[in-house]
């Protein structure tokens, strides 16, 4: 049995399998490799050419975009001298506070409307109101320049279109002009004057804390908000009201004349409809702008001669209001003398 299971060493054996030729295999790929790897290196030179060219135009527009902004601030846009030609009716927009660092301050109200007496095209003069009020210098300075345009050009008439409002120092320069036209619902009056702020001497009191002011001059903390009121302060500040509130009634009785029909409540700073306006004389018609220019001008084309401010006017406004305030808050906190 022995013998049996023993292999014939005589018989030939059968022949090994050659082994897998791996590495020709391998050979025969590498060119295929080779390809894919250059062809995935060329995707990605390509990919990094087309952001690079991206951000090469978006930095190209960026910086026209930065030239264009310069430019235009260099340039005065703001609409100083509008030139016209023919017949029209000029138009001036007084919008919002009255005040000297708004558009609706005294210089570029009184320039606009010089510009728009002074051009020979003018037939008439709107004057488009839609103010709460603001400073009075600032509103009587308008007042003034109004009566003495109206002397210096007697057969160009100057009317004044309120629009959502025409209150306080609003009132104060539209009692300049020829006639007043509302709206029904427009908020027109409040012929007052008025001054306000806090006083805090008593949470001062209640948290322990006292308010340290040395002055050269008895009065001159007047109505600081952390020092107590006294019945002098009182008069005097009552004192300054009352005199500017009849400057205020009397720029309104010039203004209207007869047409006015004085209440008691006509001065006491009581604000009405525009509908009511009328009624009591502090307001002449009911019309808009383009009623006003078409069939009392009578010259429908409007030019407007409202000064814009521009880019370079706005920047550094805004750059002045904040180092003014930073200067302030700064000289607060230092507690050193000023003379203000």
């Amino acid at each position: 049995m022995a013998d049996n299971l023993t292999p014939d060493s005589n018989e030939p054996s059968s022949p090994a399998s050659p082994p897998e030729n791996g590495g020709g295999r391998a050979k025969e790929r590498e060119p295929n490799w080779e390809r894919a790897a250059l062809e995935r290196i060329a995707l990605a030179a390509i990919n990094e050419q087309r952001a690079a060219r991206r951000w090469k135009i978006f930095f190209r527009f960026a910086f026209l975009a930065v030239l264009l902004l310069v430019v235009w601030g260099l340039f005065d846009f703001s609409g100083d001298k509008v030139s016209t030609g023919g017949r029209h009716t000029a138009l001036v927009s007084l919008d919002g506070e009255i005040s000297s660092d708004t558009n609706a301050s005294a210089e570029d109200i009184n320039t606009a409307l010089d510009n728009a007496f002074d051009d020979d095209g003018t037939v008439g003069v709107i004057l488009r109101i839609n103010s709460p009020g603001g400073s009075p210098v600032q509103a009587g300075i308008i007042n003034r320049e109004i009566r003495r345009l109206r002397a210096k050009y007697p057969s160009k008439p100057l009317y004044v279109v309120v629009g959502d409002m025409c209150a306080s120092g609003g009132y104060y320069v539209a009692a300049a002009a020829d006639k007043i036209y509302v709206d029904k619902a427009s908020i027109v009056g409040s012929i007052g004057v008025l001054m306000d702020g806090f006083g805090f001497t008593g949470l001062m009191d209640k948290l322990g804390i006292q308010r340290r002011l040395r002055t050269s001059g008895e009065n001159k903390g007047f109505y600081d908000p952390f020092s107590p009121d006294t019945p002098a302060m009182d008069a005097h500040a009552q004192a300054m009201l009352d005199q500017i509130h009849q400057q205020f009634i009397d720029a309104v009785r010039q203004g209207r004349g007869k047409r006015l029909h004085e209440t008691p409540e006509i001065f006491s700073g009581l604000f009405w409809t525009g509908e009511k306006s009328v009624e009591l004389g502090l307001a002449d018609a009911f019309g808009d702008a383009d009623y006003v220019a078409r069939d009392v001008i009578k010259a429908p084309d409007i030019v407007d001669y409202t000064v814009k401010e521009s880019l370079s006017d706005r920047v550094a406004r805004k750059f002045g209001a904040a180092v003014g305030d930073a200067a302030m808050h700064a000289m607060i906190l230092s507690g050193k003398m000023q003379l203000r």
